[in-house]
């Protein structure tokens, strides 16, 4: 496969770089060069929206507010259904866009291209599916009805990692719930973005009900929506560091925040364990989009009766991974997303090796174009390294030691983030018992992937707050209205 041949379909560029969309129609414009991280080339140009944009994009969700709020369940399901069915129907060439803009392995791309659509399937299933209660007080002086209503306009602000999933994931239970939206996806990864518009329109979505702008002045963009009272609703992933900006920001409007922000997650490998299995998960755990990902298990905690032949296998494995540009049919490890991404990598890499960690393979970034760092092991890396409490976000897996239960529980949760950890233990008491311990809102057990758009996304402390997912992803898109009743 060669770029000329590839850039067909859903998978050109150009195709998605025809401006904003806003109200259903496309505003040309230029202004954000879009990489191609595995040559730094430019793959295309996308518009650059003013706040004056930002506020238009309100203006048509508003405008198309009231009548998809009152829109049927049924027939938003059906929407919903019909969007997922043309990713699935696209996916192969929705894969080869993610990979040309995000560098992600063609693998990984169409496994985020399927998990994405999966999010409008079980979203169209959970429209019609919003539930109401009923009950009597306890006084018997009157009876309670609680209904559920759509929260209003909402502000989606999505990273550049995952930038089909990371839409879907939010648009899906906004839509299922009767809200119109404005998506924001990341400068770097914006085709996707608009790609996902371009078939929701396809499927029918109304004008107005979906908006899409890129900009690089984000925070000012941003503010000035949150500041507008039609917007009631933000939901954000990204970096802790940048979602606190935001709670604030949303603070001064009392807007409703979700947040699914930075993740540092333990990998605990008990003696008992499987080894194979172990390596199996951890390789998934870490490797899955180059360590790209929120998710990703950072801190890899070995029991010592084990510990060596772990660092053994995984040293084995992680040498024989095909690095090279994503969309190369036989690439197992993508590039980095951009030369920053890099540079901080090298930056944790170096300071942990310079205090003592040993590199069983990979350790140095590579030369040459694209944005490269190399599958690495690093051994002996010393609890309160930088490593150890900043999130990687790359193809480094850190291995440390530790003797007892407690003692990697006490590791586990030296971090001020609790998005997700993985146990791995025969025991499954023990590993259950070990997975209580952990300060996390997400547990692998003997498995090295847990998300699944049926299950409850999220975590705790610094890592977020609400869930994406679920049965009750749909509930962060609605207001509880309680009915006092007397009959």
């Amino acid at each position: 496969m060669t770029l000329d041949t590839a850039f067909t379909g859903y998978a050109n560029p150009s195709l998605h770089a025809q401006g904003l969309y806003i109200g259903g129609k496309w505003e040309a414009g230029q202004g954000i060069p879009v990489l191609d991280p595995s040559t730094g080339n430019t793959l295309a140009e996308v518009p650059d929206a003013s706040i004056d944009d930002a506020m238009r994009a309100v203006d048509a969700a508003e405008a198309a507010a009231s009548e998809w709020r009152g829109t049927p369940p049924r027939q938003r399901s059906e929407i919903l259904r019909r969007w997922f069915t043309l990713m699935t129907d696209h996916a192969e060439e929705l894969a080869l866009l993610i990979s040309l803009e995000n560098g992600k392995a063609l693998t990984d791309a169409r496994g985020e291209v399927a998990y994405a659509a999966e999010f409008f399937r079980w979203y169209a299933e959970e429209a019609t599916r919003i539930g109401g209660e009923f009950r009597h007080t306890p006084s018997g002086a009157h009876n309670i009805l609680v209904d559920h209503e759509p929260i209003g306009i909402a502000v989606l602000i999505t990273p550049w990692n995952f930038p089909a999933a990371m839409a879907t994931r939010k648009i899906g239970p906004a839509l299922a719930a009767g809200c119109t939206v404005i998506l924001k996806p990341a400068s770097e990864t914006p085709l996707t973005a608009y790609a996902m518009a371009r078939l929701g329109a396809e499927a029918g979505v109304p004008e107005g009900v979906v908006n899409v702008l890129t900009t690089t002045t984000p925070g000012p963009v941003t503010s000035a929506m949150l500041a507008d009272p039609r917007v009631r609703k933000l939901s954000f992933t990204g970096s802790t560091g940048v979602g606190r900006t935001l709670l604030a920001e949303a603070s001064k409007s009392v807007v409703s925040c979700s947040m699914e922000l930075g993740g540092n997650a333990p990998f605990v490998v008990f003696d008992d364990a499987d080894l194979e299995a172990a390596l199996d998960g951890a390789m998934v755990a870490k490797m899955r989009n180059g360590g790209e990902a929120c998710t990703a298990a950072n801190r890899f905690y070995v029991q010592s009766g084990i510990h060596d032949a772990f660092v053994e296998g995984l040293t084995t494995r992680m040498a024989k991974l095909k690095l090279g540009a994503g969309y190369a049919p036989d690439t197992q490890c993508g590039p980095m997303i951009t030369i920053n991404a890099v540079e901080k990598i090298d930056r944790l890499v170096s300071e942990a090796k310079s205090r003592g960690a040993r590199a069983t393979i990979g350790g140095d970034p590579m030369p040459g174009s694209g944005y490269y760092y190399p599958p690495t092991v690093l051994e002996n890396v010393p609890t309160d390294a930088a490593l150890a409490h900043e999130e990687i976000f790359g193809p480094v897996a850190a291995v440390y030691r530790f003797e007892s239960e407690e003692d990697a529980i006490t590791l586990a949760n030296d971090t001020e983030y609790g998005l997700a950890a993985y146990v791995y233990s025969r025991d499954i008491m023990r590993a259950m018992r070990v997975g209580r311990g952990i300060e996390t809102g997400m547990i692998g057990i003997n498995r090295g992937l847990m998300s699944d758009p049926a299950a409850p996304f999220g975590g705790t402390k610094q890592s977020g707050l609400g869930r994406e997912g679920g049965v009750t992803g749909i509930l962060e898109f609605m207001e509880p209205k309680y009915f006092a009743v007397e009959f």
